[in-house]
């Protein structure tokens, strides 16, 4: 390095020490938080405590007032508290206008004037098979039990495939069943909508966007698949066509932040047009307000939902910076973001993407430039330029990793380097998708040409979330919850404070260093991942996502499947992780899509002898699809019902259920195979998907029948029925108790498996509970004569 190089560094760090103080104002920031966590914590009270809250706010108000100067601090953070919480009421107040929240209560049939406030999107088909599709709207009026009142309340819509012909912004009359949402969520109402139509067509900056949103789809359908789903999710959120096995990629590596309208696609869509300005000559004192014009119509594009406005605000604090002399007002732009985002939307308080958009803003205001030139420092000279390009996302996951815990109870190891090599490729794929879109409006041919020029780096994209997901140890288990993002923040903390003295050590004591870190990664990376399939297993049960899997063991390299997941490749990983190379039998435990339309990935390349079906043939798509794919294979196919006993190898099963059809509920939920499977010293009773009845009728015939009574008491393992339904007979699971329950589900799947109602079951009967979203793939071992529990996470 150049003495002149070093010169312009030290003049850099000088400028940032000089300006700390001033860029640390926190003035506002401090209130803005406080009054943040506040109204998040009451914002679902009922309106007694509420009030309350707000006449002590008053009260402490009028009190600092009185004291003048010597509580100015503390004036301003009541003050703010006081704005918020003030509008925290207004909301409920606007929301128990008329009839609509009585109604709800009541559960009845209302006729619904709104407008459409997302668009639709289909959720993963379950019950009959019959996909449902769920929006989101604003109702403005309810007629319901002979009244017709005004409405003023966000609304969540549920309904058939008919909703998917409704537009963002249309205006509809539904009518259908009202629902209380769950608890904490920002809808007042659900509404299961049996017929609607449309009053009003959305106007016409929403029919523009809409054949701009319809432009860029056309663009990249001759693209791949990861490409075809994943550009759409950089440029405008809509992540409907990306492939599931990607999603789960970009989960596993904390890349899922790209594929969510962000500040990062504002700062692109900003940059681009600033570049633009400069190129023509725009003016310096006109551009930032070329650059909003052009954020809003980005906005628009987007849809302006909550999580579009709020990628705007924070996107729009650089803006301010820009026109602003000074970067001190980074800080207390952000803190007024706050402030006014939740003025506006009091439930913003409650959303964890507003939260980790803020924390984000927040690292990148505080450490990106201190950070990248001390980064910047130790490059070669040539690299120094890329010191604040690996600064940002460094900060940005140092900011949002205690609070990612909490969504997902794991520490992503790889997700800094997945998110630094992405980085480059997200600003080129966001843009050429935004002029492909524009483009689109001429001529589709060169809006596919330039379409694919985003394809390219959009595939680097996905290809390195990809390879991220499959390295050994790349996500570390976290204790989730409050006591997991504390004890993570605390060593974020104390790694920042102490970063300067480690640094320095490791280069006065290297070796140490090297043997400290070697014996870190021994105690925090499990040893499992490198050494699965663990030695001993008997019984796995695979992670497909939301559905079920499970591989008994019954000799080397051959199993008993019983249930192949929704889709082919997730459980052909799982048996060629476990080295199953013959199958002696596939049971499905019935032929809902979430257990057999994996079954193409078990019997392809492998040696099947049989699969074994419910007597219930239902639905009858499905039980198509089993029949085609097996006799293309030559496989055989044959029911078996109660009192049937299977023999493979190592492994006895005997089948419990089903003894009948039963109507009440789902037929082909409680028409499931139960197994009780015995391999080696571990008995397990695997419960497929039986409902209440289904579950009912088991503890029924297992107080007539003592063999089954007395099997019972012995089971070692139990998987879990529908994957963790609140549908279910307490009985059945107090009947059965073992000392492990697994949960098959998927992670962040639309039904809010398992639920709380589940697991509190579990608890109360004493089950240590495994769940495959959390601990992926999940074996029972036995060594020496005990058993143990493995899991591939």
């Amino acid at each position: 390095m150049t003495v002149a190089e070093s010169a312009e560094l030290r003049a850099r760090r000088d400028e940032w020490t000089r300006e700390v103080v001033r860029f640390t104002d926190i003035r506002l920031l401090v209130p803005s938080l406080v009054a943040w966590a506040l109204l998040a914590l009451t914002l679902t009270w009922s309106a007694g405590p509420r009030w309350v809250v707000t006449g002590v706010l008053v009260a402490v108000l009028l009190g600092a007032r009185l004291l003048r100067r010597s509580a100015r601090r503390l004036t301003l953070v009541v003050g703010v508290a006081l704005l918020v919480q003030v509008a925290g009421n207004g909301q409920h107040a606007l929301r128990g206008v008329g009839d609509l929240d009585d109604l709800t209560s009541a559960r009845a049939v209302v006729t619904l004037e709104a407008t459409v406030t997302s668009d639709p999107v289909t959720l993963a088909a379950r019950g009959s098979g019959e996909p449902v599709v769920m929006a989101k709207a604003t109702a403005h009026r309810v007629d319901g039990r002979g009244r017709s009142t005004p409405a003023y309340a966000p609304i969540s819509l549920r309904g058939d495939e008919s909703l998917l012909k409704v537009k963002w912004h249309d205006e509809v009359r539904l009518r259908g069943r009202l629902a209380p949402p769950l608890p904490g969520y920002p809808e007042l109402a659900v509404l299961r909508v049996s017929s609607h139509e449309v009053t009003k067509p959305a106007g016409a900056i929403a029919r523009v966007a809409e054949h701009l949103r319809s432009g860029l789809r056309r663009a990249v359908d001759p693209t791949p698949a990861d490409a075809r789903g994943l550009l759409p999710g950089l440029v405008i959120g809509d992540t409907s066509r990306t492939p599931p096995d990607l999603t789960e990629a970009m989960q596993a590596t904390g890349m899922t932040h790209l594929t969510a309208v962000s500040g990062s696609n504002i700062a692109v869509v900003g940059g681009m047009v600033l570049g633009l300005c400069v190129l023509v000559g725009v003016p310096r004192r006109w551009r930032p307000y070329v650059v909003a014009l052009a954020i809003l119509g980005f906005v628009v594009l987007a849809r302006p939902e909550p999580s579009v406005v709020r990628a705007a605000a924070m996107g729009l604090i650089g803006l301010i910076g820009m026109s602003r002399s000074r970067r001190a007002a980074g800080l207390p732009v952000l803190a007024g973001a706050i402030v006014v985002v939740l003025v506006v939307d009091p439930w913003m308080s409650r959303s964890f993407g507003f939260a980790l958009s803020a924390l984000a803003t927040l690292g990148l205001l505080l450490f990106t430039r201190p950070w990248g030139d001390a980064i910047a420092q130790r490059l070669p000279p040539r690299l120094a330029f890329m010191g604040p390009a690996i600064a940002i996302p460094v900060a940005a996951q140092a900011m949002c990793a205690p609070l990612i815990v909490v969504l997902q109870g794991s520490v992503s190891i790889v997700g800094i380097a997945a998110n630094l090599v992405a980085a480059p490729l997200v600003a080129p794929a966001t843009i050429a998708g935004v002029v492909a879109a524009l483009v689109s409006v001429v001529a589709d041919a060169p809006a596919r040409l330039v379409g694919w020029l985003g394809a390219v780096p959009t595939l680097g994209i996905a290809r390195t979330a990809r390879v991220m997901a499959d390295v050994p140890g790349g996500t570390l288990p976290w204790p989730d919850g409050a006591p997991g993002a504390v004890l993570l923040a605390g060593l974020t903390v104390l790694l920042l404070l102490m970063g300067r003295w480690l640094g320095r050590f490791a280069l006065v004591k290297p070796l140490v260093a090297v043997l400290i870190v070697a014996l870190t990664a021994a105690m925090t990376i499990p040893t499992r991942v490198v050494t699965w399939p663990p030695e001993g297993w008997r019984i796995a049960f695979c992670d497909v996502g939301q559905g079920d899997a499970a591989v008994v063991r019954t000799g080397p390299g051959r199993a008993l499947v019983v249930d192949a997941g929704p889709e082919p490749s997730a459980v052909d990983g799982c048996l060629d992780s476990l080295g199953v190379e013959v199958v002696d039998a596939v049971v499905l435990t019935h032929f809902h899509a979430d257990h057999v339309e994996g079954l193409p990935g078990v019997i392809g390349g492998r040696e099947v002898a049989q699969v074994l079906v419910s007597p219930i043939a239902e639905p009858g798509y499905q039980v198509g699809e089993v029949t085609r794919w097996a006799r293309a294979h030559g496989i055989p196919v044959s029911a078996v019902a109660a009192g049937d006993r299977l023999a493979f190898g190592d492994v006895t099963a005997e089948v419990w259920a089903p003894v009948r059809r039963i109507a009440a509920g789902s037929v082909p939920n409680n028409a499931s195979i139960v197994l009780a499977v015995h391999v080696g010293e571990v008995d397990a009773l695997l419960l497929g998907d039986v409902e209440r009845e289904a579950a009912h009728d088991l503890v029924l015939r297992m107080r007539r029948d003592p063999q089954m009574s007395s099997a019972a008491a012995e089971f070692d393992v139990v998987k879990t029925p529908h994957h963790g339904s609140a549908n279910l007979d307490p009985a059945l699971m107090a009947a059965v108790r073992a000392p492990v329950a697994v949960i098959s589900v998927g992670k962040d799947n639309d039904y809010g498996h398992p639920t709380a109602a589940h697991l509190a079951m579990l608890r109360s009967n004493g089950y240590a509970a495994y769940r495959t979203d959390q601990r992926g793939h999940i074996a029972v071992v036995e060594r020496d004569g005990r058993l143990e529990v493995v899991t591939a996470k």
